[in-house]
């Protein structure tokens, strides 16, 4: 049976490890595809392997690593009943920007002088996390260049292909007595350490992370408590001024839960003048950089409480914009980027995702939260300042887009990116009830309420802030005109349910699914419809007891552990409760924020990126979804969309 992998993150950085708090030294691309392991910064692992040993052996668990900022276990040799363990170690680990450090202290049970051989296999093999992920494919890699270097206090391991290089340093304190090599390509940093009696040793080992392209001047942590400290004042400054709800607790720790996550998932990013910014991640451990719509999502629903994230995601994102089109990357002028990767991969241009442009709605949720947050901050300025990337963006939806051709925002499959661009973007979850999916150019129906309300809402900046009176007209017009197409188009009269899209013949793609909860977030939906959408949402087949399923149980196409066909995705339920209330349905909108604050409960406060879709009848606990990241930005920060639903009831 192997390790269960731990998850340490700050920023751009995250390191997983095993309960002993190794690293298992799997190598790179085709080995354990889909593992995580190792230490990564910005798309590539920079520490692959890191075994510990006492005496020449792995040493057995007495505790194993639990979650946490910070890591620890208790070790020991090796030994039987009958021969109680000579020593046990204390091993303590975190990770800071660009870094890893450890702690290891080593206590003698013996009541004579013992001396302890202990060892610390490290290498780095600077695979791109594409490299490791379940897809099957491989990248070929030419005049690639690999060293390792002894130093003084330790071992610097060096990648270079052509242009690019990164590079590994680890130190150690005090200097390990001698550095082998293994005969793989590793080595190891070994220690003899003449204990007294029942005394300690104490050892401290650094590795640094030096990516390609970095420039910054980074300082060395000097221990896992230093680390630490950084985060939790990183934390503190999220949870500062917010009022959590005193009379539902559970839904308070979740809160605090989630800005604690939404503080360590801070990555950097650039803005339009070259600003340093912070920004919300994806979630980790696959998407630990900046992606569009969840950068969006997760700053609206941070906004009511800290407008920071806003305001630096609408900075990166104007400064990411598309000027011009490329077909590769799916981009085309004012269009908002999806997905940026900074690895060796997407450098050389063997993945599309360096800046990958294939989401419908990232640009319509753009001009949303830029609406929102002028509305709630009063920040004119940044208004002003981001009109033309606005207006780009509204360009981009009715020319490129497809709202004035088509009549609808329209994707098409990415033959080497996304097959679906709106957020549902597994190849098969946009489907018909029997699961046959769509075909040619996709008309989402979330995607139309984004819209919808971008056109409101930037002809409300146009009116208010740019004093530009016949542009506002325009894009109201041009939502109310939308508006009555989609009800018209996308109604299924036999159903009182919107269609989850339309294919490229303007066919009703006729799954029932949770997308109707966008709709009335979007306010896209009259009154009539959005009340009678809102409570199909909660009746049996849609609601689980732990949320609203993506699709409804009872279709041919329903499968409680697929991605996007029947489970449970937090962010999407916080979507549906905002809309829920929004029209008035407010048992509804405390019913789902219960249930979604009842599985977070369940597993520490926090909320994954995704759950099965078993019925809470059926299954006393929320069953995980196997492959979710740990650690999401938007369903980090769904707890406060619930609390602005519904407030402390």
């Amino acid at each position: 049976m192997t390790d269960r992998h731990h998850l340490l993150v700050y920023g751009g950085t995250f390191a997983a490890v095993g309960d002993r708090g190794d690293i298992s030294g799997v190598p790179g691309p085709g080995a354990a595809a889909g593992s995580p392991e190792g230490l990564f910064v910005r798309d590539a692992r920079h520490l692959s392997r890191w075994q510990l040993t006492v005496d020449g052996a792995v040493p057995e668990v007495l505790s194993p690593v639990a979650d946490g900022d910070t890591t620890r276990c208790v070790l020991v040799p090796r030994g039987g009943r009958n021969e109680p363990p000579s020593c046990t170690l204390f091993r303590e680990q975190a990770v800071g920007d660009s870094a890893f450090v450890e702690s290891l202290r080593v206590v003698s049970n013996r009541p004579v002088p013992t001396t302890v051989r202990l060892a610390v296999t490290a290498d780095a093999d600077f695979t791109d996390q594409f490299e490791l992920r379940s897809d099957h494919r491989t990248y070929a890699k030419t005049g690639v260049v690999r060293r390792r270097q002894v130093l003084d206090d330790g071992v610097e391991f060096t990648y270079r292909r052509g242009e690019w290089r990164s590079c590994t340093t680890v130190t150690a304190e005090p200097v390990p007595d001698a550095v082998e090599e293994t005969g793989t390509g590793a080595r190891r940093l070994v220690w003899t350490l003449e204990l007294e009696a029942h005394g300690c040793a104490e050892l401290t080992l650094r590795v640094m992370a030096r990516p390609h392209g970095e420039r910054r001047t980074l300082r060395v942590p000097r221990s896992p408590a230093s680390v630490t400290g950084q985060l939790l004042a990183r934390e503190d400054a999220f949870v500062e001024g917010v009022a959590f709800p005193t009379g539902w607790p559970e839904l308070a720790a979740a809160c605090a839960r989630g800005l604690a996550d939404l503080a360590a998932l801070q990555v950097r990013a650039d803005g339009p003048d070259g600003e340093d910014l912070l920004v919300p991640a994806g979630g980790a451990p696959w998407f630990l950089t900046l992606l569009g719509r969840d950068a969006l999502l997760t700053s609206l629903f941070v906004l009511p409480y800290h407008p920071r994230p806003a305001a630096a995601t609408l900075l990166a994102l104007a400064a990411a914009q598309a000027t011009e089109t490329g077909p590769e990357s799916v981009a085309q002028p004012g269009k908002i980027v999806h997905e940026v990767r900074h690895g060796e991969l997407a450098h050389f241009g063997q993945v599309p995702y360096g800046r990958y442009y294939g989401s419908v709605d990232a640009t319509p949720l753009f001009l949303v939260l830029l609406g929102a947050y002028v509305e709630r901050t009063g920040d004119t300025a940044t208004g002003r300042r981001l009109e033309p990337n606005a207006r780009a963006a509204v360009s981009w939806m009715l020319d490129h887009g497809g709202l004035t051709s088509r009549g609808y925002l329209v994707y098409r499959a990415d033959q080497g990116g996304l097959a679906n661009q709106n957020w549902k973007d597994s190849p098969g979850a946009i489907c018909s009830a029997d699961g046959t999916r769509a075909t040619g150019a996709v008309m989402a129906a979330g995607a139309q309420g984004y819209a919808y309300d971008a056109l409101r809402r930037t002809a409300w900046l146009a009116r208010t802030v740019w004093e530009d009176e016949k542009y506002a007209a325009l894009l109201e017009q041009a939502a109310a005109d939308l508006r009555d197409r989609f009800q018209r188009d996308f109604w299924m009269r036999d159903r009182s349910f919107p269609a989850l899209a339309l294919d490229g013949e303007g066919r009703q793609v006729d799954a029932l699914a949770s997308d109707a909860g966008h709709l009335l977030w979007s306010g896209l939906l009259d009154k009539e419809y959005g009340e009678a959408v809102g409570r199909r949402l909660l009746e049996p087949d849609f609601f689980s007891g732990w949320g609203v399923r993506t699709l409804a149980a009872g279709q041919p196409a329903y499968h409680p552990l697929s991605y996007h066909r029947g489970s449970v995705w937090p962010h999407d339920n916080a979507l549906l409760t905002l809309g829920l209330a929004r029209y008035g349905l407010h048992d509804e909108a405390r019913t789902v924020a219960h249930a979604l604050v009842d599985a977070a409960t369940a597993t520490g406060h926090r909320l994954p990126e995704v759950l099965a879709g078993y019925g809470r009848d059926t299954h006393a606990e929320p069953v995980p979804y196997p492959h979710a990241c740990v650690r999401e930005s938007r369903s980090a920060a769904a707890p406060l969309a619930l609390l602005t639903a519904v407030g402390g009831a």
